[in-house]
């Protein structure tokens, strides 16, 4: 079921700047927006939420040293009409 909805979502990234990294087992897919912003994470996905209405996850909060790669994490677990709403506001990017 959520194998089918991340192959949908990642199909749809394809129309943006974001580069999706490799992940399996999870709801979540990682993206890697170097080619969008020199953002830190945190302060991207504030403006992704703010501004375009997308929540995401900044990676660095996960780790210890709050290393920022560039890195947001998304949940594919919804919708398909949300998927699609969602990716048309990034393609904005």
């Amino acid at each position: 079921f959520y194998e089918s909805k991340r192959d949908f979502f990642l199909s749809l990234i394809k129309e943006t700047k974001f580069k999706p990294l490799t992940c399996s087992g999870t709801y979540f897919q990682l993206l890697d927006y170097s080619d969008i912003t020199d953002e830190n994470d945190f302060d991207f996905a504030m403006r992704l939420t703010k501004e375009f209405k997308v929540a995401s996850i900044p990676v660095s909060v996960f780790y210890e040293n709050k290393n920022d790669n560039k890195v947001l994490r998304f949940c594919f677990a919804k919708q398909k009409e949300t998927i699609e709403k969602a990716v048309e506001l990034l393609t904005k990017l």
